[in-house]
């Protein structure tokens, strides 16, 4: 990989700092809100619900990122990150009522400022390193991403076990402190626009000519956004609420377990983004769908491990739970590639100006399919509670169907590689 400088180096850290601070954060209030209810439908309509504003807010997020000092920006919402998550710390130690609600606000509000904060850190990425070297960098982001997941569940899990809740908020509260005090050293070049109208006026023309851009200047982004929309819909539920629910309720294993288990899943991310340069040579836009296709059928032996003759609630490890794990690392890593790949795409295709707007609105359209994932696969985990394996095998058949539609709708595209400048239809 190509070395890349010294601003973007010390974004990577920044980036560090917060995702492991996120991922010890994320790991820890599912254990806790798990523990508290049992409920699968609580804990995915929790998720939900604090997903909600990312729909609604990441184009303005965009927007404003396409207009602001983008270090400047990062540097605000880390502080603010902070003291949200302070305040969830304040809570815990001196309030006796039910913490659920709280945790429900703070997720929201967290997921508020994730809305400006990653559009904003994808814009920033292309304007600090070369077009060349665009792969690469994305490749470490998600790298960066996949390490924090993997050891903050680990670390999440122990810290759980021994001190509670409580010490992983105030580690979380430090961490995003931690990275704003960094941030203040990252030169992210910025040209100050004119704004001729007044900041709401300002901030909707300017979502207009992102989406005008998506829709009639570029129809290939479009196509892109509509499968990231329907990854959200159909496998990233199996992930966020499927899998905490299998592990813990499903197959009775420890918090110790878990964490190994979404550590796992974070590895084989890592392996992907350490991969996504020699893969790129041979993935080609019009043959993403076999990703799709080995991701569908990798979803089989995964069902097969919990089907109810199988399932071994001792809580230990089984040859069925590696299997278990084996093909949740698996499918991760596919869905991981396809993710890098569409990311530098739509990067490499959209101009300066709007790439704040560009990558936003990806944020928003993906997750607006999000919170009707996770309620639809909560409330059904909580019915069919005894055939669990029957829902992990409608996401395999379902993941082969989505591999059919991209096929399709990529059908046109000429064979194009990652490094390309332009893709035509």
């Amino acid at each position: 990989m190509a070395t890349l400088n010294r601003n973007f180096g010390v974004l990577v850290i920044c980036q560090v700092i917060t995702l492991f601070g996120s991922s010890i954060l994320r790991f820890a209030l599912s254990l806790y809100i798990l523990d508290l209810t049992g409920s699968a439908t609580i804990f995915g309509l929790i998720l939900a619900i604090s997903t909600i504003p990312t729909i609604f807010l990441a184009p303005i997020g965009g927007a404003i990122a396409d207009r602001t000092n983008r270090r400047n920006l990062l540097v605000i919402l880390d502080v603010i990150s902070s003291v949200i998550v302070g305040g969830l710390a304040i809570f815990l130690f001196t309030s006796e009522t039910s913490i659920i609600p709280m945790i429900g606000i703070v997720m929201t509000l967290m997921m508020i400022v994730s809305a400006f904060y990653q559009p904003t850190v994808q814009a920033s990425i292309p304007v600090l390193v070369e077009q060349e070297k665009l792969l690469g960098a994305n490749g470490v982001v998600s790298g960066v991403s996949s390490i924090t997941n993997f050891a903050g569940p680990v670390l999440g899990g122990l810290l759980y076990s021994i001190s509670g809740i409580e010490m992983i908020v105030i580690i979380t509260c430090i961490s995003f402190f931690l990275s704003a005090v960094l941030e203040l050293f990252i030169k992210i070049p910025f040209e100050k626009r004119d704004q001729p109208y007044g900041a709401v006026k300002t901030t909707l023309l300017d979502i207009k000519d992102g989406v005008s851009y998506i829709v009639k200047d570029n129809p290939f982004i479009s196509k892109v956004i509509l499968i990231a929309a329907a990854l959200n819909l159909f496998i990233t539920p199996l992930f966020l609420v499927g899998i905490p629910y299998i592990i813990k309720i499903t197959l009775g294993m420890s918090d110790s377990l878990f964490g190994i288990t979404q550590g796992g899943i974070s590895l084989s991310m890592i392996f992907a983004a350490i991969a996504i340069g020699i893969i790129s040579k041979k993935l080609k836009v019009n043959n993403l769908y076999l990703w799709f296709v080995a991701s569908g059928f990798l979803f089989i032996p995964m069902a097969l491990t919990i089907y109810p003759e199988f399932v071994n609630n001792n809580g230990g490890i089984t040859l069925q739970y590696l299997i278990f794990l084996l093909s949740s690392m698996l499918i991760m890593f596919a869905i991981t590639i396809i993710n890098i790949f569409i990311i530098t795409l739509l990067q490499q295709q959209t101009p300066n100006l709007l790439l704040g707007k560009v990558m936003a609105i990806l944020t928003a359209v993906s997750t607006c399919s999000v919170p009707v994932g996770q309620v639809l696969f909560g409330t059904l985990i909580d019915r069919f509670a005894d055939y669990v394996y029957t829902l992990v095998f409608a996401v395999a058949v379902i993941t082969i169907l989505l591999a059919l539609g991209t096929k399709r709708l990529f059908s046109t595209v000429e064979q194009v590689d990652i490094n390309s400048e332009s893709i035509s239809e």
